[in-house]
Protein backbone atom coordinates (compact mmCIF):
# COMPACT_ATOMS: atom_id res chain seq x y z
CA UNK A 1 0.00 0.00 0.00
CA UNK A 2 1.28 3.49 -0.86
CA UNK A 3 2.46 5.38 2.22
CA UNK A 4 0.37 8.46 2.87
CA UNK A 5 3.41 10.52 3.83
CA UNK A 6 4.59 10.29 0.22
CA UNK A 7 1.48 11.87 -1.26
CA UNK A 8 0.26 15.42 -1.10
CA UNK A 9 -3.37 15.88 -2.10
CA UNK A 10 -6.63 15.20 -0.30
CA UNK A 11 -7.63 12.94 -3.21
CA UNK A 12 -4.61 10.76 -2.47
CA UNK A 13 -5.50 10.56 1.22
CA UNK A 14 -9.08 9.65 0.45
CA UNK A 15 -7.98 7.04 -2.10
CA UNK A 16 -5.82 5.33 0.51
CA UNK A 17 -8.68 5.43 3.02
CA UNK A 18 -11.05 4.00 0.43
CA UNK A 19 -8.65 1.15 -0.33
CA UNK A 20 -8.30 0.38 3.38
CA UNK A 21 -12.07 0.53 3.82
CA UNK A 22 -12.59 -2.03 1.07
CA UNK A 23 -9.99 -4.30 2.66
CA UNK A 24 -11.60 -4.03 6.10
CA UNK A 25 -15.01 -4.81 4.66
CA UNK A 26 -13.91 -8.25 3.45
CA UNK A 27 -13.56 -9.66 6.96
CA UNK A 28 -15.70 -7.23 8.98
CA UNK A 29 -18.32 -9.86 9.85
CA UNK A 30 -15.73 -12.30 11.17
CA UNK A 31 -14.01 -9.63 13.26
CA UNK A 32 -17.36 -8.45 14.62
CA UNK A 33 -18.21 -11.98 15.77
CA UNK A 34 -14.78 -12.44 17.32
CA UNK A 35 -14.66 -9.09 19.13
CA UNK A 36 -11.52 -8.48 21.16
CA UNK A 37 -8.53 -6.20 20.75
CA UNK A 38 -8.27 -4.39 17.36
CA UNK A 39 -4.64 -5.36 16.65
CA UNK A 40 -5.32 -6.04 12.98
CA UNK A 41 -7.19 -2.79 12.39
CA UNK A 42 -4.65 -0.51 14.06
CA UNK A 43 -1.81 -2.28 12.25
CA UNK A 44 -3.54 -1.47 8.97
CA UNK A 45 -3.94 2.16 10.00
CA UNK A 46 -0.22 2.37 10.77
CA UNK A 47 0.70 0.86 7.42
CA UNK A 48 -1.63 3.22 5.57
CA UNK A 49 0.11 6.32 6.91
CA UNK A 50 -3.18 7.85 8.02
CA UNK A 51 -2.26 8.33 11.70
CA UNK A 52 -0.63 11.81 11.42
CA UNK A 53 -3.42 13.10 9.17
CA UNK A 54 -4.31 16.27 11.12
CA UNK A 55 -0.83 16.96 12.47
CA UNK A 56 0.26 20.27 10.84
CA UNK A 57 3.02 20.05 8.27
CA UNK A 58 5.35 22.26 10.31
CA UNK A 59 5.46 19.49 12.92
CA UNK A 60 6.10 16.74 10.38
CA UNK A 61 2.50 15.70 9.77
CA UNK A 62 0.25 15.67 6.73
CA UNK A 63 -1.66 18.83 7.54
CA UNK A 64 -5.16 17.80 6.47
CA UNK A 65 -7.97 20.06 7.60
CA UNK A 66 -10.99 18.81 9.53
CA UNK A 67 -13.27 18.70 6.48
CA UNK A 68 -10.85 16.35 4.73
CA UNK A 69 -10.24 14.31 7.88
CA UNK A 70 -13.94 13.81 8.58
CA UNK A 71 -14.54 12.54 5.07
CA UNK A 72 -11.91 9.90 5.73
CA UNK A 73 -13.57 8.99 9.03
CA UNK A 74 -16.82 8.50 7.11
CA UNK A 75 -15.12 6.37 4.48
CA UNK A 76 -13.56 4.04 7.06
CA UNK A 77 -16.83 3.82 9.01
CA UNK A 78 -18.60 2.47 5.92
CA UNK A 79 -16.68 -0.78 6.28
CA UNK A 80 -16.45 -1.03 10.04
CA UNK A 81 -18.06 1.13 12.71
CA UNK A 82 -15.40 0.07 15.20
CA UNK A 83 -12.51 1.32 13.08
CA UNK A 84 -14.40 4.54 12.36
CA UNK A 85 -14.75 5.18 16.07
CA UNK A 86 -11.14 4.25 16.87
CA UNK A 87 -9.72 6.40 14.10
CA UNK A 88 -12.00 9.36 14.79
CA UNK A 89 -11.03 9.30 18.47
CA UNK A 90 -7.37 9.11 17.50
CA UNK A 91 -7.59 12.21 15.29
CA UNK A 92 -9.29 14.22 18.03
CA UNK A 93 -6.71 13.20 20.61
CA UNK A 94 -3.73 14.10 18.42
CA UNK A 95 -4.98 17.70 18.57
CA UNK A 96 -5.65 17.70 22.33
CA UNK A 97 -2.56 19.68 23.27
CA UNK A 98 -3.30 22.15 20.47
CA UNK A 99 -6.43 23.40 22.23
CA UNK A 100 -5.99 22.57 25.90
CA UNK A 101 -2.28 22.15 26.44
CA UNK A 102 0.74 24.36 26.80
CA UNK A 103 2.79 25.57 23.84
CA UNK A 104 5.47 23.03 24.74
CA UNK A 105 2.95 20.17 24.85
CA UNK A 106 1.54 21.16 21.48
CA UNK A 107 4.96 20.95 19.84
CA UNK A 108 5.94 17.78 21.67
CA UNK A 109 2.85 15.70 20.98
CA UNK A 110 2.42 16.82 17.38
CA UNK A 111 6.07 16.04 16.59
CA UNK A 112 6.07 12.68 18.39
CA UNK A 113 2.85 11.57 16.69
CA UNK A 114 4.26 12.30 13.24
CA UNK A 115 7.79 11.05 13.83
CA UNK A 116 6.85 7.82 15.60
CA UNK A 117 3.55 7.16 13.79
CA UNK A 118 1.75 7.01 17.16
CA UNK A 119 -1.78 5.78 17.73
CA UNK A 120 -3.82 7.54 20.44
CA UNK A 121 -6.74 6.21 22.49
CA UNK A 122 -8.66 7.38 25.52
CA UNK A 123 -10.85 6.74 28.51
CA UNK A 124 -11.67 10.33 29.43
CA UNK A 125 -15.30 9.57 30.39
CA UNK A 126 -15.65 12.31 33.00
CA UNK A 127 -18.91 10.79 34.29
CA UNK A 128 -16.91 7.90 35.76
CA UNK A 129 -15.34 9.42 38.89
CA UNK A 130 -13.65 6.33 40.32
CA UNK A 131 -10.16 7.26 39.16
CA UNK A 132 -8.25 9.35 41.72
CA UNK A 133 -5.04 11.36 41.44
CA UNK A 134 -2.69 12.10 44.35
CA UNK A 135 0.55 14.05 44.64
CA UNK A 136 3.80 12.06 44.81
CA UNK A 137 6.69 14.49 45.32
CA UNK A 138 7.22 16.14 41.93
CA UNK A 139 4.84 13.82 40.11
CA UNK A 140 1.49 12.09 40.69
CA UNK A 141 0.02 8.64 41.29
CA UNK A 142 -3.27 7.25 39.95
CA UNK A 143 -5.45 4.62 41.59
CA UNK A 144 -8.93 3.31 40.80
CA UNK A 145 -10.97 2.18 37.81
CA UNK A 146 -11.93 3.90 34.57
CA UNK A 147 -14.54 2.56 32.13
CA UNK A 148 -14.95 2.89 28.36
CA UNK A 149 -11.24 2.66 27.61
CA UNK A 150 -11.75 2.61 23.85
CA UNK A 151 -8.68 1.27 22.04
CA UNK A 152 -6.45 1.64 25.10
CA UNK A 153 -4.97 -1.87 24.91
CA UNK A 154 -3.35 -1.22 21.54
CA UNK A 155 -2.56 2.51 21.86
CA UNK A 156 0.88 4.10 22.07
CA UNK A 157 -0.46 7.08 24.03
CA UNK A 158 -3.36 6.68 26.44
CA UNK A 159 -5.44 9.65 27.60
CA UNK A 160 -7.44 9.47 30.85
CA UNK A 161 -9.28 11.76 33.25
CA UNK A 162 -8.99 11.55 37.04
CA UNK A 163 -10.15 13.57 40.02
CA UNK A 164 -7.85 15.20 42.55
CA UNK A 165 -9.15 15.98 46.05
CA UNK A 166 -10.06 19.64 46.35
CA UNK A 167 -10.07 20.21 42.57
CA UNK A 168 -13.46 20.56 40.87
CA UNK A 169 -12.47 19.91 37.25
CA UNK A 170 -11.09 16.55 36.11
CA UNK A 171 -7.36 16.25 35.44
CA UNK A 172 -6.53 15.07 31.91
CA UNK A 173 -3.26 13.25 31.29
CA UNK A 174 -1.54 11.08 28.70
CA UNK A 175 0.74 8.16 29.54
CA UNK A 176 2.73 5.82 27.27
CA UNK A 177 1.85 2.22 26.59
CA UNK A 178 4.64 0.78 28.74
CA UNK A 179 3.67 2.56 31.97
CA UNK A 180 3.50 0.02 34.82
CA UNK A 181 0.40 -0.63 36.92
CA UNK A 182 -2.33 -0.28 34.28
CA UNK A 183 -4.40 -3.46 33.88
CA UNK A 184 -7.08 -4.20 31.29
CA UNK A 185 -10.10 -5.90 32.85
CA UNK A 186 -11.07 -7.34 29.44
CA UNK A 187 -14.77 -6.83 30.15
CA UNK A 188 -15.99 -5.34 26.86
CA UNK A 189 -18.65 -7.72 25.50
CA UNK A 190 -21.39 -5.41 24.18
CA UNK A 191 -23.52 -6.20 21.15
CA UNK A 192 -22.03 -3.37 19.04
CA UNK A 193 -18.67 -1.69 18.42
CA UNK A 194 -17.21 -5.04 19.33
CA UNK A 195 -13.73 -4.33 17.96
CA UNK A 196 -13.13 -1.14 19.94
CA UNK A 197 -12.10 -2.98 23.12
CA UNK A 198 -13.98 -0.36 25.14
CA UNK A 199 -13.77 -2.07 28.51
CA UNK A 200 -12.57 -0.87 31.90
CA UNK A 201 -9.05 -0.49 33.27
CA UNK A 202 -7.68 -0.73 36.80
CA UNK A 203 -4.89 1.59 37.96
CA UNK A 204 -2.53 0.33 40.65
CA UNK A 205 -0.40 3.28 41.78
CA UNK A 206 0.32 4.33 38.18
CA UNK A 207 2.93 7.07 37.81
CA UNK A 208 1.94 10.26 35.98
CA UNK A 209 4.68 12.78 35.38
CA UNK A 210 3.89 16.46 35.74
CA UNK A 211 4.50 17.23 32.06
CA UNK A 212 2.04 14.47 31.08
CA UNK A 213 -0.88 16.44 32.53
CA UNK A 214 -2.53 18.65 29.93
CA UNK A 215 -2.89 22.33 30.43
CA UNK A 216 -3.65 24.82 31.38
CA UNK A 217 -4.37 26.11 27.91
CA UNK A 218 -2.57 29.26 26.90
CA UNK A 219 -4.29 31.61 27.57
CA UNK A 220 -6.43 29.52 29.99
CA UNK A 221 -9.70 31.44 29.49
CA UNK A 222 -10.57 31.39 25.80
CA UNK A 223 -13.31 29.95 23.61
CA UNK A 224 -10.86 27.86 21.59
CA UNK A 225 -9.75 25.85 24.64
CA UNK A 226 -13.04 23.90 24.60
CA UNK A 227 -13.47 23.69 20.83
CA UNK A 228 -12.15 20.14 20.54
CA UNK A 229 -15.35 19.00 22.27
CA UNK A 230 -17.29 20.32 19.28
CA UNK A 231 -14.91 18.60 16.86
CA UNK A 232 -15.46 15.35 18.78
CA UNK A 233 -19.24 15.70 18.40
CA UNK A 234 -18.84 16.28 14.67
CA UNK A 235 -16.51 13.31 14.37
CA UNK A 236 -19.18 11.05 15.87
CA UNK A 237 -21.63 12.46 13.32
CA UNK A 238 -19.39 11.34 10.47
CA UNK A 239 -19.00 7.89 12.01
CA UNK A 240 -22.81 7.62 12.02
CA UNK A 241 -22.99 8.75 8.39
CA UNK A 242 -20.36 6.22 7.36
CA UNK A 243 -22.11 3.34 9.11
CA UNK A 244 -25.40 4.31 7.47
CA UNK A 245 -23.83 4.65 4.04
CA UNK A 246 -22.17 1.26 4.45
CA UNK A 247 -25.50 -0.30 5.37
CA UNK A 248 -27.18 1.07 2.24
CA UNK A 249 -24.34 -0.11 0.01
CA UNK A 250 -24.39 -3.61 1.53
CA UNK A 251 -28.17 -3.81 1.20
CA UNK A 252 -28.02 -2.63 -2.42
CA UNK A 253 -25.50 -5.32 -3.31
CA UNK A 254 -27.62 -8.01 -1.66
CA UNK A 255 -30.88 -6.79 -3.20
CA UNK A 256 -29.52 -6.73 -6.73
CA UNK A 257 -27.87 -10.15 -6.48
CA UNK A 258 -29.95 -12.25 -4.07
CA UNK A 259 -33.32 -10.78 -3.04
CA UNK A 260 -36.45 -12.21 -4.67
CA UNK A 261 -39.34 -9.92 -5.69
CA UNK A 262 -42.54 -10.29 -3.66
CA UNK A 263 -45.01 -12.80 -5.13
CA UNK A 264 -47.67 -10.14 -5.80
CA UNK A 265 -45.28 -7.46 -7.07
CA UNK A 266 -45.92 -8.29 -10.73
CA UNK A 267 -42.22 -8.09 -11.61
CA UNK A 268 -39.49 -10.70 -12.03
CA UNK A 269 -36.66 -8.78 -10.36
CA UNK A 270 -36.29 -7.33 -6.87
CA UNK A 271 -34.66 -4.26 -8.39
CA UNK A 272 -38.00 -3.58 -10.13
CA UNK A 273 -40.22 -4.25 -7.12
CA UNK A 274 -42.14 -0.97 -6.65
CA UNK A 275 -42.03 -1.04 -2.84
CA UNK A 276 -38.33 -1.89 -2.74
CA UNK A 277 -37.70 1.04 -5.07
CA UNK A 278 -39.78 3.25 -2.79
CA UNK A 279 -37.70 2.35 0.26
CA UNK A 280 -34.40 2.85 -1.51
CA UNK A 281 -35.54 6.24 -2.74
CA UNK A 282 -36.42 7.20 0.80
CA UNK A 283 -33.08 5.90 2.13
CA UNK A 284 -31.12 7.91 -0.39
CA UNK A 285 -32.99 11.16 0.25
CA UNK A 286 -32.65 10.79 4.03
CA UNK A 287 -28.93 10.11 3.83
CA UNK A 288 -28.27 12.99 1.43
CA UNK A 289 -30.06 15.39 3.77
CA UNK A 290 -27.98 14.20 6.72
CA UNK A 291 -24.73 14.43 4.74
CA UNK A 292 -25.57 17.93 3.52
CA UNK A 293 -26.25 19.20 7.05
CA UNK A 294 -23.03 17.59 8.29
CA UNK A 295 -21.00 19.17 5.48
CA UNK A 296 -22.35 22.60 6.39
CA UNK A 297 -21.40 22.02 10.02
CA UNK A 298 -17.92 20.81 9.01
CA UNK A 299 -17.26 23.94 6.98
CA UNK A 300 -18.31 26.12 9.91
CA UNK A 301 -16.18 24.09 12.29
CA UNK A 302 -13.11 24.43 10.05
CA UNK A 303 -13.59 28.20 9.75
CA UNK A 304 -13.81 28.44 13.54
CA UNK A 305 -10.74 26.23 13.98
CA UNK A 306 -8.74 28.47 11.66
CA UNK A 307 -9.46 31.43 13.96
CA UNK A 308 -7.71 29.73 16.85
CA UNK A 309 -7.41 32.02 19.85
CA UNK A 310 -9.37 34.65 17.94
CA UNK A 311 -12.52 32.55 18.22
CA UNK A 312 -15.28 34.20 20.26
CA UNK A 313 -17.69 32.45 22.60
CA UNK A 314 -20.63 33.39 20.38
CA UNK A 315 -18.90 31.94 17.33
CA UNK A 316 -18.13 28.75 19.23
CA UNK A 317 -21.77 28.47 20.30
CA UNK A 318 -23.06 28.99 16.77
CA UNK A 319 -20.84 26.20 15.47
CA UNK A 320 -22.06 23.97 18.30
CA UNK A 321 -25.67 24.49 17.20
CA UNK A 322 -24.77 23.52 13.63
CA UNK A 323 -22.96 20.40 14.85
CA UNK A 324 -25.75 19.41 17.25
CA UNK A 325 -28.32 19.68 14.45
CA UNK A 326 -26.21 17.57 12.11
CA UNK A 327 -25.60 14.96 14.79
CA UNK A 328 -29.28 14.73 15.68
CA UNK A 329 -30.30 14.18 12.07
CA UNK A 330 -27.51 11.68 11.39
CA UNK A 331 -28.55 9.72 14.48
CA UNK A 332 -32.23 9.50 13.56
CA UNK A 333 -31.61 8.80 9.89
CA UNK A 334 -28.96 6.20 10.71
CA UNK A 335 -31.05 4.28 13.21
CA UNK A 336 -34.01 4.30 10.85
CA UNK A 337 -32.10 3.08 7.79
CA UNK A 338 -29.94 0.47 9.52
CA UNK A 339 -33.13 -1.02 10.95
CA UNK A 340 -35.16 -0.90 7.72
CA UNK A 341 -32.59 -2.32 5.31
CA UNK A 342 -34.11 -5.75 5.94
CA UNK A 343 -37.32 -4.56 4.30
CA UNK A 344 -35.46 -4.31 0.99
CA UNK A 345 -33.48 -7.54 1.40
CA UNK A 346 -35.95 -10.07 2.76
CA UNK A 347 -35.95 -12.89 5.30
CA UNK A 348 -32.82 -14.69 4.10
CA UNK A 349 -30.77 -11.56 4.78
CA UNK A 350 -31.18 -12.15 8.51
CA UNK A 351 -28.71 -15.04 8.29
CA UNK A 352 -25.87 -14.56 10.74
CA UNK A 353 -23.31 -15.26 8.02
CA UNK A 354 -24.15 -11.91 6.41
CA UNK A 355 -23.88 -9.85 9.58
CA UNK A 356 -26.15 -7.09 8.25
CA UNK A 357 -27.38 -6.39 11.76
CA UNK A 358 -23.92 -5.11 12.74
CA UNK A 359 -24.65 -1.73 11.17
CA UNK A 360 -27.57 -1.12 13.53
CA UNK A 361 -25.72 -2.65 16.50
CA UNK A 362 -22.64 -0.47 15.94
CA UNK A 363 -24.71 2.67 15.53
CA UNK A 364 -27.04 2.00 18.44
CA UNK A 365 -24.14 1.25 20.81
CA UNK A 366 -22.33 4.43 19.80
CA UNK A 367 -25.33 6.77 19.96
CA UNK A 368 -26.21 5.75 23.52
CA UNK A 369 -23.01 7.39 24.78
CA UNK A 370 -24.50 10.80 24.12
CA UNK A 371 -28.36 10.91 23.95
CA UNK A 372 -29.46 12.99 20.99
CA UNK A 373 -32.44 14.32 22.95
CA UNK A 374 -30.12 16.69 24.79
CA UNK A 375 -28.77 17.99 21.49
CA UNK A 376 -32.30 18.63 20.26
CA UNK A 377 -33.12 20.45 23.49
CA UNK A 378 -30.07 22.67 23.05
CA UNK A 379 -31.10 23.54 19.50
CA UNK A 380 -34.63 24.32 20.70
CA UNK A 381 -33.31 26.54 23.50
CA UNK A 382 -31.24 28.46 20.96
CA UNK A 383 -34.15 28.83 18.56
CA UNK A 384 -36.70 29.98 21.14
CA UNK A 385 -34.55 31.70 23.75
CA UNK A 386 -31.39 32.66 21.84
CA UNK A 387 -29.37 30.62 24.35
CA UNK A 388 -26.14 29.13 23.02
CA UNK A 389 -25.08 25.78 24.52
CA UNK A 390 -22.40 25.42 27.14
CA UNK A 391 -19.50 23.35 25.87
CA UNK A 392 -17.22 21.28 28.05
CA UNK A 393 -13.65 20.60 27.09
CA UNK A 394 -14.09 16.95 26.22
CA UNK A 395 -17.73 16.45 25.15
Amino acid sequence: MVQLLEVQTSQDWFSIASSLSQELRTNAVERDIKGGIPNFEVKKLRQSGLLPLVVPKEYGGIGANWVEALNIVQELSKADGSIGQLYGNHLNLTALAHVSGTAEQKVRYYQETAKKNLFWANAINTRDTRLKLSVDKENFRINGIKSFGTGISIADLRVFSALQPGVDLPIIFAIPKDREGLISNEDWDNFGQRRTDSGSFTFNNVLVKRYEIFGPAEPPENAFSTFLGIIAQLTKTYVYLGITQGAIEAAKEYTTTTTKPWITSGVNSASKDPYILYHYGEFWIQLQAAISLAEQAAQKAQSAWDKGLGLTYNERGEVAIAVFAAKALATRVGLDITNRIFEVMGTRATGNKYGFDRYWRDLRTFTLHDPVDYKLRAVGDWLLNNELPLITQYS
